[in-house]
Order: C-alpha cells, then sequence, then structure tokens
C-alpha cells in the first residue's frame, strides 16, 4: 500500500507533458476470446514503457471499472506519445494492427483515448500517497510550487 503522506502538496512537472486517457470498454462480456487479447495488451505496453523512461512515459494510474479498464497517463511531450504509438518495433503498433485485424469495426470491443497538453495546471493533494501529476513529477509543499494551485482547497 502507497504510504500516505500526511500534509498539503501541490505537483511540479517540467514544462510539455502530456496527460492522456486510454481505456478499453467491453460491448460483449460473453465474446471472451474478443476482449481479453485486447485487455492483455496493455500490461506489456506499460512493462516496456517502465523498462526505458527515455520513451517518455512519466507515470501512470489504472482502474478498472464495469465495463473495463481506464489508465490516466503522463508523458512527457506529445512527440513521445506519438513516436511510441507509430514505431512498428515498440509493443503498441503490432498491438493495434492486430486489435484491427482480429475486432476491427465489429462493435464487440471499444478502444478510446484523449490526449490534453498541459499548458497550465492546478493540484492538491492532502493526506495522499504520491498520486497523479505529483507521482509523475515533483511533489513539493503547497505554496512553494512554481505551479499554479489552488489556495482555497
Amino acid at each position: 500500500m502507497a504510504k500516505i503522506v500526511p500534509s498539503r502538496l501541490a505537483a511540479e512537472i517540467d514544462d510539455g507533458a502530456v496527460v492522456f486517457l486510454i481505456g478499453m470498454r467491453v460491448n460483449r462480456f460473453w465474446q471472451v476470446h474478443r476482449w481479453l487479447p485486447v485487455a492483455m495488451a496493455m500490461p506489456s505496453m506499460l512493462r516496456e514503457l517502465a523498462r526505458d523512461p527515455a520513451l517518455g512515459l512519466l507515470g501512470y494510474q489504472m482502474w478498472v471499472g464495469p465495463r473495463g479498464p481506464m489508465l490516466v497517463q503522463y508523458w512527457r511531450s506529445q512527440e513521445h506519445l506519438n513516436r511510441f504509438a507509430r514505431d512498428p518495433a515498440l509493443t503498441h503498433r503490432p498491438a493495434w494492427l492486430k486489435f484491427y485485424r482480429q475486432v476491427g469495426l465489429s462493435g464487440k470491443v471499444g478502444i478510446w483515448h484523449e490526449m490534453y497538453p498541459i499548458a497550465s495546471y492546478e493540484s492538491t493533494y492532502v493526506n495522499m500517497p504520491r498520486f497523479g501529476l505529483a507521482a509523475a513529477g515533483r511533489a513539493v509543499a503547497q505554496g512553494s510550487s512554481s505551479a499554479q494551485s489552488s489556495s482555497g482547497t
């Protein structure tokens, strides 16, 4: 279990970071042979990214809901993310091509993502373990960060 930090913190991260949301939606639960291979592709991508920090992933959190997983990822830049996604020598591109061959536009499994370049941000963490942007970057005492943070929360 992550260690709780009993204080008020903010995140500090270098310019150019990107927040990337990605998920899978199981549309037909009974077709396990369609959605399980899709779900199993993500752990190998995350292991590859963890082994090589130069690829640009700064950190992530994952949740599993009733229809499938969702990840919030923090990347060094949009260029790093795009390079990882398109490089045929890395795990994402072959997995995406396999998904398209096996599932395509059948409606059996959904994949989605959204990308947000960080121009400015606000963060507050009270009595939390290092989490989110503070785990991807640096956790600093509230008020000492160069990042914008809320004084009212």
